[in-house]
């Protein structure tokens, strides 16, 4: 059975059907799920969450090919050190970091849906308000010295 079709198509302004979700996003969504569970059946204190979620990151991060788990590592690193109060967490099997619970930034590995580049992404959490437009991610490639500080300064930005 085919979905109905959309409004758009049905003013004419559209002749693609929604066929859906990509394989990728449904694998994505079913890794959000299955983190959801295993973070809500972990018992023990706060700093012990805080410890195993980072394992969790960490080992996410491992399994990256390797151009992906360089630059991974390296903005994880920057994360902790320019704004230390943030915890690591995966979220939608991507390494995250987040203040109560909501994530301000993430990186998608170039491998996770078979991109040409990796990105750092900023949600709206994220303080990075610059007037009425500005960027809420960036592809990344490869990091230099002026990156990952440009990257810093983003980050305990959008940390506030």
């Amino acid at each position: 059975m085919q979905p109905t079709s959309s409004s758009a198509e049905n003013s004419g302004t559209s002749t693609e059907q929604y066929n859906g979700f990509t394989a990728d996003e449904r694998a994505a969504m079913k890794e959000h799920a299955r983190e959801q569970k295993k973070a809500a059946a972990r018992r023990g204190s706060r700093a012990e969450k805080e410890a195993a979620a980072e394992r969790d990151v960490l080992a996410k991060i491992a399994e990256m090919p390797e151009a992906d788990r360089i630059l991974a590592e390296r903005i994880h690193a920057i994360v902790k050190t320019a704004a230390p109060d943030l915890t690591p967490k995966l979220w939608y099997g991507m390494p995250a970091y987040a203040r109560d619970g909501k994530v301000l930034c993430h990186f998608q590995s170039a491998q996770k849906f078979k991109s040409r580049y990796a990105t750092l992404g900023f949600s709206d959490q994220a303080a990075l308000d610059d007037g009425a437009m500005w960027p809420t991610a960036y592809a990344l490639k490869e990091l230099t010295a002026a990156d990952e500080q440009r990257i810093s300064a983003l980050v305990k930005k959008a940390a506030g």
